[in-house]
């Protein structure tokens, strides 16, 4: 199996939808519709929890799905900066607090059949409110009206069934984040 070919079919200032020509496992040649972020270089999400081990959710309003969503926080690497360095500005941005200890703990595709988007996942941890100079350096997106939310990690689940029949959707990445932060801890 192999691209033959990726043709740019539209490109707006975030997004660019793609046309590609693959050869499938049969030999047969085929296309496939996809979209790829523009000057992006990866995106990032975040785990964040409190010394008191409460985790960190936002709630947001998504024009796409014309809803609210809970998240974690995360966003777009289109600064040039690391991976990690994405993720200490975007918890700032999102939430007003920081942290010294991000740990690592996935990378993958958030949707392999439609994007070629890459996902890196940190735990924050010991998360405590910014000062205010790293509050003024990484302001929060003007596009965004984010509402943090801080829940002990013993009633996440409790409080995201609650946001669910509430009629907000819950973003099902938060499941597999906080199972793979238990795990860590569980092994620490």
């Amino acid at each position: 199996m192999k691209i033959l070919d990726k043709k740019t079919v539209w490109e707006g200032s975030f997004l660019r939808a793609m046309i590609l020509t693959y050869k499938d496992h049969n030999g047969r040649v085929r296309k496939w519709e996809a979209v790829e972020r523009v000057h992006c270089n990866g995106i990032v999400a975040i785990v964040p929890v409190t010394a008191a081990n409460e985790v960190l959710l936002i709630r947001q309003f998504r024009p796409v799905l014309n809803n609210f969503v809970v998240e974690i926080p995360a966003g777009l690497n289109d600064r040039g900066e690391s991976l990690v360095d994405a993720a200490r500005r975007e918890l700032v941005e999102e939430t007003g607090y920081s942290s010294e200890e991000f740990t690592f703990l996935a990378e993958g595709p958030i949707s392999p059949g439609l994007s070629t988007e890459l996902l890196t996942v940190f735990e924050a941890k010991n998360v405590s409110p910014a000062p205010a100079w790293l509050k003024e350096r990484y302001p929060p997106d003007e596009t965004e009206n984010v509402e943090l939310i801080k829940v002990s990690l013993r009633d996440v689940y409790e409080r995201l069934e609650a946001f669910s029949r509430s009629g907000d959707y819950v973003d099902l990445k938060i499941y597999g984040f906080l199972d793979l932060v238990e795990k860590k801890r569980a092994g620490s």
